[in-house]
């Protein structure tokens, strides 16, 4: 599953907004109609939406009334539009919030971060037999702990995080290692493989973290 979902067709803005999302420890995926922002939802899943309301195509409300109807997932529209009756409108559809553009950044952060804290936030993630606790940062394998290196214990939080969805490679280079780091797409695989050798019984044919050849990986309990 997705963290954050943005709808927005101004490339500009959707591109700061995506960068300080993600230099948040988000995982992000931008579109800018709102069909394949439907269409990212009904596939992966968003714990968060940002949505614009003037898109080409389908807009912002009608998106807002789709995915409400599939799932109660947290709505922030984001609109330049002011009037009172659009933010009604948006409310009634079943948005969370709207904020008008222009807005602070930092704000919107803020809102963000206190949305996860209240809705997302635990101290112990479960797949299966395979138990992560975020705050001392330790990993256990049938009540067995697991010694990782940080890198190692942030990669399979990210997967455990996102259990069934395909990662992308590139997606899980910037959100562990960041855009600005000086390693290479490659240490990816390294890590991967690092992780595999502690977790699965047969390297050669893991069960959690499964190769998507192409595009990533999988991560199955």
């Amino acid at each position: 599953m997705l963290d954050i979902l943005v709808v927005e067709d101004n490339k500009e803005l959707s591109k700061l907004l995506n960068d300080f999302l993600v230099a948040e420890g988000y995982v992000v995926t931008v579109t800018d109609t709102g069909e394949k922002a439907v269409d990212i939802f009904e596939k992966y899943g968003a714990r968060l939406i940002i949505l614009d309301i003037m898109l080409p195509g389908m807009d912002g409300f009608a998106v807002c009334s789709k995915i409400r109807k599939l799932k109660d997932t947290t709505i922030i529209i984001v609109s330049a539009r002011t009037e009172k009756d659009d933010k009604l409108n948006g409310l009634l559809l079943g948005a969370d919030d709207y904020i008008e553009k222009p807005y602070d950044i930092d704000i919107l952060l803020a809102k963000i971060k206190g949305i996860f804290k209240r809705r997302y936030s635990t101290d112990t993630i479960k797949s299966g037999e395979i138990v992560l606790d975020k705050v001392k940062k330790t990993a256990f394998k049938s009540g067995r702990k697991i010694e990782l290196r940080a890198k190692e214990y942030e990669l399979l939080q990210l997967f455990m995080e996102n259990e069934g969805n395909v990662l992308a490679t590139e997606l899980i280079f910037n959100r562990i290692w960041g855009f600005d780091s000086e390693s290479e797409l490659q240490t990816v695989r390294v890590h991967v493989n690092w992780l595999r050798e502690k977790l699965e019984e047969d390297i050669k044919n893991p069960e959690h973290i499964l190769t998507v050849w192409g595009k990533g990986y999988r991560f199955e309990a």
